[in-house]
Formats: C-alpha cells, sequence, structure tokens
C-alpha cells in the first residue's frame, strides 16, 4: 500500500468540534446510511458484528431531551435553570446524533474485551467518514450512557450498552488544537537497533 499524503494531512490536524458549536445542515439520509457503511470497515475479530448503529434525527431529538431531562430530575430535582435547559438540548445540539451501541457477550471463541474494542474503533471511523463526507462530529457519552434507565427512551436493548454517541453536523467555528500527549511519555520501544 502506498503512502497517502491527503490521509496523512488529515491525521495530523485531525480533531473533534463540540457539538454545542454544531448546526444545520447535517447528513441527509442516503448520507447517514453511507457514512454507517464505510465506518462498519473496523476490526471484527471473528466477522461478529458486535454492535449496531441508532440513529436520532428530526423531532425525536426533542422528545428525547424532554424525557432524559426528566430522568435528570427525578435523581437531581434541584436542577439550576441552566442545567435544565442543557438536559433539554442533549440531542439537539447536532442535526444527527448516532449511537454507537455494543452487543458484547459471552462468546465461544471471541473474547469480550476485543467485541469492546470493535465498539470503539466503530465509534471513531463514524467521525472519520462523517468528517470524509465534510461534515463534522463528536464522540460523547454524557450520563445517560451509563443509566440503564434512559436504555427504553433511547431503543437499547437489554443486555446492550452505549458505547458513545456521535454528533454528527456542519460549523461556523474554527477546529482549535488542544494539547497531545509526547510520544516519549505513550510510547515503550522494545527492540530495535536505532
Amino acid at each position: 500500500m502506498k503512502s497517502d499524503i491527503k490521509l496523512i494531512d488529515y491525521l495530523a490536524v485531525r480533531r473533534s468540534i463540540p457539538a454545542f458549536q454544531m448546526c444545520e445542515p447535517g447528513p441527509e439520509k442516503a448520507e447517514i446510511e453511507e457514512i454507517l457503511r464505510l465506518a462498519s470497515r473496523v476490526p471484527d475479530h471473528g466477522k461478529i458484528a458486535p454492535w449496531r448503529f441508532i440513529v436520532y434525527r428530526g423531532q425525536e431529538r426533542v422528545r428525547l431531551g424532554e424525557a432524559l431531562l426528566t430522568l435528570a430530575l427525578e435523581t437531581k430535582p434541584d436542577l439550576s435553570e441552566e442545567m435544565i435547559q442543557v438536559e433539554r438540548t442533549r440531542f439537539t445540539r447536532a442535526p444527527v446524533v448516532v449511537a454507537v451501541v455494543s452487543r458484547a457477550g459471552p462468546h465461544i471463541k471471541i473474547p469480550e474485551w476485543e467485541q469492546l474494542m470493535s465498539a470503539g474503533a466503530l465509534c471513531l471511523n463514524v467521525i472519520l467518514s462523517a468528517n470524509a463526507h465534510g461534515y463534522v462530529a463528536n464522540w460523547l457519552t454524557e450520563w445517560f450512557a451509563y443509566d440503564e434507565r434512559a436504555y427504553p427512551l433511547l431503543g437499547v436493548e437489554p443486555g446492550e450498552k452505549v458505547a458513545g454517541f456521535i454528533h454528527i453536523g456542519s460549523t461556523t467555528f474554527p477546529a482549535i488544537e488542544r494539547p497531545r500527549p509526547e510520544l516519549v511519555d505513550t510510547v515503550t520501544w522494545i527492540g530495535g537497533e536505532d
């Protein structure tokens, strides 16, 4: 395989845009399907596809925000007005939100950890595919990814877990670079002559 300068240049500056900085337009259904088709090309030991997508768009995002607000108020009835608005708009910050749902579980051959890692790779691939289609994206989890009371509202089935919510849209904001770890802090070399 030859090196791809365009891909290298993209990876050198890849950056997520905060969901609250997203706006219309978002991808239409055909584009979303293409984004997800390409994103599905992830490492998947055993070819078992231990994950699935749930796509939230249109007015359903408003309903979800109201339902999540109700759940949040059950836990914290004294939420500030600011936090009430945050809860209400969790799914309307971006035109499209894609849940990546892990179906990892016991398998005769494939360790559950590898299945979970496949779902994580899928989350990043959704971002990369959305970017390749000209959209910005951000991978969020937030409290309701871990609160199983929210799962029926979100369409998550028993035994499944949310790997992430990928927010997809456009933006008028510039991508701001953030500090990245130095390789000396994250790489251990074993062997080699140089």
